[in-house]
């Protein structure tokens, strides 16, 4: 199979039907075999309906249906695990993706060898001061952060090889890092393609302003997982050794400076008395307590098991 196209949605059933009849019109005209995948995230409207509509009219549709909304990144994680093309394509459901971007994207990675091909929205439809500026900031600072050199991490119109999407862990809300996360993994071809976003046709954003502050504090978590993720002990345990032995010789100098004093009959403290030495007592127990943190991730670390991140309801295959 040629295209699996990961179509992530909550509350899109107005747009669907028209986005599917556009991607099997560029899928026909360009004589691709593929797969449409529709992840509904609990949606409260009819969009499962639809979907089950669609896939009985055509038998290259087909669908996940999570219990509840569980966010973007599960259900690419969802999709990810489904889909069997050569090139995997996600896009939004809203119409503000082109599917005629599909096969460019395809063939720059099937045919120039791309790991993945992530759009770039470089005319935008959305509000300047509530998305656009906002987003300019974001990229920044995740292209200072990460080192990929990318205009529009948050685009949802991406493409990738195979291997590179069964090679990761799409978790908690780390889908807007999903170029970050192949980078990480050893996948550095990596390319950007300017793409055509238009205007919201149906219905309203389901991403507001806290999209950014958790992007923000997404991307703190997966640069600090790339550095000390798989090493916890590198950093806690450092760190708790460093502060352990300050505090331990800032005790010491305070114990020695007391028997000197005892030794040459000068005036003296008692040792509890001496604010500096709660301050070397604390140093040494943070000291303590960040080598154990890294002791115990460590541990964690070798012995974690997946754990159930979703509930799907019903699946059309």
């Amino acid at each position: 199979m040629n295209i699996s196209i990961v179509i992530p949605l909550l509350n899109e059933q107005e747009s669907l039907p028209e986005l599917h009849n556009w991607i099997v019109k560029v899928m026909t005209s360009h004589n691709f075999s593929y797969e449409i995948l529709f992840i509904d995230d609990g949606s409260t409207d009819a969009s499962w309906s639809t979907i089950e509509q669609l896939s009985e009219q055509n038998s290259n549709v087909k669908g996940i249906r999570f219990l509840k909304n569980y966010g973007k990144s599960q259900a690419l994680h969802a999709g990810f695990a489904k889909a069997q093309g050569d090139v995997i394509i996600t896009m939004d459901a809203d119409l503000q993706d082109s599917p005629d971007e599909i096969p460019e994207l395809y063939n720059l990675i099937h045919k120039e060898g791309f790991d993945l091909i992530s759009g770039w929205k470089k005319k935008r439809y959305d509000s300047v001061l509530f998305k656009n500026i906002p987003s300019k900031l974001f990229n920044w600072a995740a292209r200072k952060t990460s080192g990929v050199r990318l205009n529009d991490f948050n685009c949802g119109l991406k493409a990738y090889k195979n291997e590179v999407i069964k090679n990761i862990e799409v978790s908690g809300e780390m889908h807007r890092y999903i170029p970050v996360l192949a980078k990480n993994a050893g996948y550095s071809k990596i390319g950007e393609k300017v793409v055509i976003h238009q205007a919201r046709k149906y219905g309203s954003s389901k991403f507001g302003m806290s999209r950014f502050i958790n992007g923000f504090l997404d991307l703190i978590t997966i640069w600090f997982l790339s550095k000390f993720g798989k090493r916890p002990m590198h950093l806690f345990g450092a760190l708790g050794v460093v502060m352990f032995l300050i505090g331990f010789v800032a005790a010491g100098s305070i114990g020695f400076m007391k028997l000197w004093k005892l030794y040459h009959h000068e005036p003296t403290i008692l040792v509890t008395n001496n604010p500096w030495f709660y301050i070397a007592l604390a140093t040494m127990i943070i000291g303590t307590q960040l080598f154990l943190a890294g002791f115990l991730g460590e541990i964690i670390l070798r012995t974690k098991s997946n754990e159930e991140r979703y509930k799907i309801s019903k699946i059309i295959t």
